[in-house]
């Protein structure tokens, strides 16, 4: 027996059983390991084990089961390093890219080991004649398989279930937020175990956020292009193992101390009441386009997991559709391949215990032919499926193709990231002249996106930034992005941002600009979290984090991307922590179904909903299309709440009067009178750093001034009402 594979040797060659063709992937019995491979054009696969030193030894699996090959070996236990070679043409014109020379990655791994390194042998094609196959061994520039076996002591964890209406989202990317954390153990920055360190988490906690959604978690490779540079892809949209944990984000080594330690997280931040959301991208994967590597899926069956010619490439099946802007798009109409976007996402939910997903450019898996279906086969077998149907699904609801802008047509249960509240909302604030309409439907839900098809107002994923653009600090610091790092001569990143510098370009001591751009950030912040619908704050910008205008930043691995918990804003965290408090204290702040604009019955004629103009009158129809409108008053009535709590009773909450004011000069308001309140109270304001007033500030109905630029939320106050006596 071979001390480093475990396996069985017999004159140079490993004893090779017949296995099983199910479950796909290297599984681990207690004796010995299964290998199963679909591949439905492959004329031979050859199972590849590689000693510590990298000694590799070939098997030939010879059995097949419906497309799939397999052998189980005898002896090969956790730890072994693998990969396959597969034999067939190489004929691109059909779509087939088939060579033994290149070694692949079980798109089935539960973990990967060794980095990806740039060298020609990376690319099946002969770089100078793209029909010819190139014969060098890629082997010692790729990353392999690992089989596990991880026995986690869950202690009866389980999923937090958090509602939706309750959810706040926290984006984050696992390495960039603990880099540069000086309470985290150095050995543990950047990592699993330093996002689940009592550091980080108790951050978290603070901050009053109900859930982390990950940046891409699944095993990514830098492009080729990036590489070249110098560069490597931060943001991980750039998958090569759908099952496995990325292991450059392991303090526990990448012999399978990855999925471990990923698991640990998963428990310690349950434990803090906080669910973990995973950023996924089963749209596009790591291979690129016609000229990209050969790396798994590519090499082991090209025609049957991407699509080929189509969008962008016409009737040529030697080019990819491309439908994601990345090169090619994962094939989801076959049923192999929408096998393993399943078996991948119950995987992650029953094994490693994730809450739910988030799906980078969603519109590519719903298309069928050409167009965006919403009853394509992914959304069926999703809705159908009893594990991931009950997890938080959300859909990043655009890809680059024609009609990819999919807004608000996603089927229930999806959830969305709503990007018309997000340039709504940017455009009020930066300024641009569009009246308070499209406003009130983003401030409540969106029903003119949600409500058909009877989804509610959580639907709407709420954001203003993420991980892609400026940061909330740079969005009002610059009006012109500032990508030149990146390498492409600042030609990358969108140009068009909805955003207003507040008068000066970069950075500046004046001190009257420092002050509006903290205030901008604030009303940009307190709108976010005021809004009925699920708000996704995205991580640093409640520290006032910046990344000096670049708005691309998905190859920065450096300061540029990582918080920097050196130089943060304690103000504005102290605004962001009151918000997400008062947020959660108030059920109508939270609503679960859609506002009608109806009297509330018992109240004198109030509605839950209501529009004031600064005269204190409700806004009229004229008012709806005044784009010059740029103060706006919105009621909301706590006791016209329409959903019930657990045991069937009433949901009663205070009321609320939100005045949200655009304009550069402050404005004199009519606070109104009976029946709406009798009096209000100051509970937040965005012109005080921390969104505190000095004191509890008690106002009576009538005349009151907002400063310019400025969101007050007004708590209702009410007289106590006489108790009836019977006679």
């Amino acid at each position: 027996m071979d001390a480093q594979t475990g396996a069985r040797w017999h004159g140079g060659t490993a004893e090779v059983w017949p296995g099983s063709p199910a479950p796909l992937g290297a599984h681990w019995d207690g004796t010995g390991t299964n290998f199963a491979l679909w591949s439905a054009g492959a004329s031979g696969v050859d199972l590849c084990l590689f000693d510590a030193d990298g000694t590799e030894h070939r098997q030939q699996l010879q059995e097949t089961t419906h497309q799939v090959w397999h052998g189980r070996l005898p002896g090969v236990g956790p730890g072994q390093r693998y990969g396959y070679r597969v034999h067939g043409p190489h004929d691109p014109a059909s779509g087939a890219r088939y060579n033994p020379a290149k070694l692949l990655l079980d798109p089935y791994t539960r973990a990967v080991d060794g980095e990806l390194v740039l060298d020609d042998a990376l690319f099946g094609h002969d770089r100078h004649d793209p029909n010819l196959a190139d014969p060098r061994d890629s082997a010692p520039f790729v990353p392999r398989g690992v089989v596990i076996h991880d026995s986690f002591p869950w202690d009866g964890d389980t999923r937090l279930d958090t509602p939706w209406s309750d959810t706040v989202v926290y984006e984050v990317h696992v390495k960039g937020a603990t880099m540069l954390h000086p309470d985290v153990p150095p050995t543990l920055r950047g990592t699993y175990a330093g996002l689940a360190h009592p550091a980080f988490v108790e951050h978290l906690v603070s901050l009053g956020v109900t859930a982390v959604e990950l940046l891409p978690v699944h095993h990514f490779v830098s492009e080729p292009h990036l590489l070249r540079r110098g560069l490597t892809n931060h943001w991980g949209y750039n998958t090569l193992g759908y099952f496995a944990p990325h292991a450059a984000y392991s303090s526990a080594g990448s012999a399978g101390g990855q999925v471990t330690e990923f698991k640990a997280m998963v428990k310690a931040l349950h434990a803090a009441g906080i669910e973990v959301i995973l950023d996924v991208v089963y749209n596009h994967t790591a291979e690129g386009d016609h000229t990209g590597p050969t790396l798994s899926f590519k090499g082991i069956d090209n025609a049957g997991y991407y699509r080929l010619g189509g969008f962008g490439a016409g009737d040529d099946r030697s080019r990819y559709t491309d439908y994601t802007g990345c090169g090619n798009t994962l094939d989801v109409r076959r049923p192999a391949v929408l096998g393993l976007l399943m078996d991948s996402l119950r995987y992650w939910v029953t094994e490693m215990h994730v809450d739910g997903f988030r799906f980078d450019l969603a519109s590519a898996l719903a298309r069928s032919m050409h167009d965006v279906d919403r009853l394509s086969a992914f959304f069926d077998v999703v809705h159908q499926d009893p594990v991931v149907s009950t997890v938080k699904l959300i859909a990043e609801p655009w890809d680059v193709g024609e009609g990819g802008y999919q807004v608000g047509n996603f089927p229930p249960p999806w959830t969305e990231w709503n990007g018309k509240y997000r340039d709504t909302v940017r455009d009020v604030w930066s300024g641009a002249r569009v009246g308070v309409r499209d406003l009130a439907y983003r401030l409540t839900g969106s029903s003119d996106l949600y409500r058909s098809d009877g989804r509610r107002p959580f639907a709407s994923v709420n954001f203003i930034t993420a991980h892609d653009g400026f940061t909330m600090a740079d969005l009002v610091t610059y009006e012109q992005k500032r990508n030149e790092a990146n390498g492409e001569d600042n030609r990358d990143g969108e140009s068009h941002n909805r955003n207003w510098n507040c008068g000066v370009e970069g950075p500046t001591d004046d001190p009257a600009v420092t002050e509006l751009r903290a205030r901008q950030v604030r009303n940009h912040l307190a709108t976010l979290l005021l809004s009925t619908g699920v708000p996704m704050l995205t991580a640093g910008d409640e520290l006032g984090r910046t990344q000096g205008g670049n708005n691309n930043a998905y190859c920065q691995d450096n300061e540029v991307s990582w918080i920097d918990w050196g130089a943060i804003d304690a103000d504005l965290w102290s605004f962001v922590a009151h918000a997400v408090g008062l947020r959660r204290r108030s059920p109508v702040l939270r609503q679960e179904a859609f506002f009608e604009g109806a009297e509330v019955a018992g109240t004198g004629g109030t509605r839950d909903l209501a529009w004031f103009s600064p005269s204190g009158e409700q806004l009229t129809s004229s008012d709806w299309f005044d784009t010059g409108l740029q103060t706006v008053g919105m009621y909301l009535d706590g006791r016209g709440i329409r959903h019930r709590d657990q045991r069937g009773r009433p949901v009663v909450d205070d009321s609320w009067l939100i005045w949200l004011h655009a304009g550069a000069d402050a404005v004199d308001v009519v606070l109104p009178g009976d029946p709406w309140g009798d009096g209000y109270e100051l509970v937040l304001a965005t012109e005080y750093p921390t969104g505190q007033p000095p004191r509890p500030t008690a106002l009576p109905p009538g005349p009151a001034q907002l400063p310019g630029r400025s969101v007050w939320a007004l708590r209702v106050l009410r007289h106590p009402q006489p108790e009836a006596h019977a006679d």
